[in-house]
C-alpha cells in the first residue's frame, strides 16, 4: 500500500535520500527544512507518517514530535525520529515525546520500509475510524465526549517462558499498570481473549513460538484490536522484519531498557484505548441512527430497511409478513389536557407495554408522533390479529401512571392488521392496508383491533 510521508530534515543530502528511496517504493514525498515549517505541513497536509530528523537548529525533533502529539489534529500521525545519536537518554526522550519508533542513521532500508508499512497500517485504520466519527457528529448522532487517553491503569498479558526475564517486565510495570504473566501460549491466548489493554510477547521464547502465537491472536476476533508489543534480540533482524510485516505494533530490543519498556506500553495503551472510544463511538452512533430516543424502539428509518426486506422475501415465495399500525386514541388531548411532558411518560410507558407483548422476532418501531408500527416476520393474518388484540388488551387494562405518580391515565389504542397477499404486494401497500384499518378502528369507537387484507 503507497502512503503520504512527511520528510522532515534540516541537510538537504538526507532530505534528498529518504525522498529518492520512498519515491522508489511508489510513497508520496512531502519534504521540510525546519520544525515550523513541518508543523504547519502536518497540519494542512495530513500526512501517513512522519519521518522526523532529531537533531535540527531551533526547534529540534524533540519539541516538534511533542507539538504534533499535543495537536488534535495531528496526534494520530505516526511519528518516526531519525538521529544519528544512539544514546539511551536520546530514545527514551523521543519515546516519551510520543514518537512510534526511533531510527539510527545510517537508516537500514529493510528496517525503514517495514516500520513504514506497519505504522501506515495503522493509520488508515485510524483514519477510517475519525472519518466516521466525524460523519456521526455532523449527523448529531456522537456527543462531543472527550477520550480517556491516559496510558496509566493498563491490563497487560506478559506471555514469556524466560521467568527471570518475565518478573522483570512485571515488575518494572506493576507500579502503573496491572501486568499477568503467561508461561503458556494457550494460556496467554485464553486471558487475552478477556478485558487486556496490552500483550508482551517474548518473540524468542524456547518452550513456544512467539511470532506464531502473535498471529493467533492478530487472527483471532476476540484479540485481534489489541495491540503486541514484542521483545526481539536486536540482532536477529530477520525476526524483528518478521514480526512487523504480520502486524506486531512495536518492537522491544533485548537487553530491555525499564524506562523504554515503560514509554512503549505506555504509548501503546494510550493508542488502544483511543481507538476503542472511536469504536465505541461508532457503534453508539449505529445503534443511535436506527433507535427513536424517546420510546427505545426501532425507528421508521430502520423499520423501512426491515420491511423491504422481509416483503422483498414473502413475495418470492417465502414466509408471509404481518404488520399492525398502532394509534394511541386521544393523544392530543392528553397532550393539551397534561402538557407535553406526560404525553412524553404515555410514549415511553405504551413502548414498554407494546415490546413486552411482541415475539422476540417481531420488530415494534416508532413509526412518528404517536403512530406505532409492529413487522412480525413468519406471520399469517389470523395470529398477526390474535397478538394485537393482546397488546390492545395489556394497553386499556391498567391505567398508566404519570405525573411522579400523582396522575392514572386511562390510555386505549386502535390498531389496524394486515400481511402480506401475493407477488404483487409491496411494502407501501402493506402499511396503506394497515393504515385503513386503523381508520376503521377510531370510527368504530376506538379501542379496537381491525383487520384489512384486500
Amino acid at each position: 500500500m503507497t502512503a503520504r510521508i512527511l520528510v522532515v530534515d534540516d541537510i538537504e543530502p538526507n532530505v534528498r535520500l529518504l525522498e529518492a528511496k520512498l519515491t522508489a517504493e511508489y510513497y508520496e514525498v512531502l519534504t521540510a527544512r525546519d520544525g515550523p515549517t513541518a508543523l504547519a505541513m502536518a497540519a494542512a497536509e495530513r500526512p501517513d507518517l512522519i519521518l522526523l530528523d532529531v537533531m535540527m537548529p531551533g526547534m529540534d525533533g524533540f519539541e516538534v514530535c511533542r507539538r504534533l502529539k499535543d495537536d488534535p489534529a495531528t496526534r494520530h500521525v505516526p511519528v518516526v525520529l531519525v538521529t544519528a545519536l544512539d544514546g539511551r537518554s536520546d530514545r527514551i526522550a523521543g519515546l516519551e515525546a510520543g514518537a512510534d519508533e526511533f531510527l539510527n542513521k545510517p537508516i537500514d532500508d529493510v528496517m525503514l520500509f517495514s516500520r513504514v508499512r506497519s505504522l501506515t497500517r495503522l493509520k488508515v485504520i485510524m483514519d477510517e475510524l475519525r472519518q466516521r466519527e466525524d460523519s456521526g457528529r455532523r449527523l448529531g448522532v456522537i456527543a462531543g465526549a472527550a477520550a480517556r487517553l491516559a496510558g496509566t491503569g493498563g491490563r497487560i498479558v506478559i506471555a514469556d517462558d524466560n521467568e527471570r526475564q518475565a518478573q522483570r517486565i512485571a515488575a518494572e510495570l506493576s507500579s502503573e499498570h496491572r501486568p499477568v504473566i503467561e508461561s503458556d501460549p494457550e494460556k496467554a491466548h485464553l486471558t487475552a481473549r478477556g478485558p487486556v489493554d496490552l500483550v508482551i510477547i517474548n518473540a524468542d521464547a524456547r518452550g513456544f513460538d512467539g511470532l506464531r502465537l502473535a498471529a493467533q491472536l492478530l487472527s483471532d476476533e476476540a484479540t485481534r484490536r489489541l495491540p503486541i508489543l514484542a521483545v526481539v534480540d536486536p540482532d536477529e533482524r530477520s525476526r524483528m522484519i518478521k514480526a512487523l510485516e504480520i502486524g506486531i505494533n512495536d518492537i522491544l530490543p533485548r537487553p530491555i531498557d525499564p524506562q523504554e519498556l515503560s514509554a512503549r506500553a505506555r504509548t501503546q495503551i494510550k493508542r488502544k484505548r483511543y481507538t476503542d472510544f472511536l469504536r465505541n463511538n461508532l457503534d453508539h452512533s449505529m445503534e443511535l441512527a436506527v433507535t427513536d430516543q424517546l420510546t427505545g424502539l426501532h425507528n421508521r428509518r430502520y423499520m423501512t430497511g426491515q420491511l423491504a426486506a422481509l416483503v422483498k422475501r414473502a413475495v418470492k415465495g417465502g414466509d408471509p409478513v404481518g404488520a399492525l399500525l398502532i394509534d394511541i386514541d386521544h393523544f392530543k388531548k392528553i397532550n393539551d389536557t397534561f402538557g407535553h411532558p406526560v404525553g412524553d411518560e404515555v410514549l415511553r410507558e405504551f413502548a414498554v407495554r407494546l415490546a413486552s407483548n411482541v415475539r422476540a422476532i417481531d420488530l415494534p418501531c416508532r413509526y412518528g408522533g404517536e403512530e406505532f408500527v409492529v413487522i412480525m416476520p413468519d406471520t399469517r393474518l389470523s395470529d398477526a390479529e390474535r397478538i394485537a388484540e393482546r397488546i390492545r388488551a395489556h394497553v386499556s387494562g391498567a391505567p398508566f401512571r404519570v405525573a411522579g405518580g400523582a396522575e392514572l391515565l386511562t390510555v386505549t389504542i386502535s390498531i389496524g392488521v394486515s400481511a402480506t397477499l401475493d407477488a404483487d404486494d409491496t411494502p407501501d401497500a402493506l402499511l396503506q392496508r394497515a393504515d385503513a384499518a386503523v381508520y376503521e378502528a377510531k370510527a368504530a369507537g376506538r379501542n379496537k383491533v381491525v383487520s384489512r387484507n384486500a
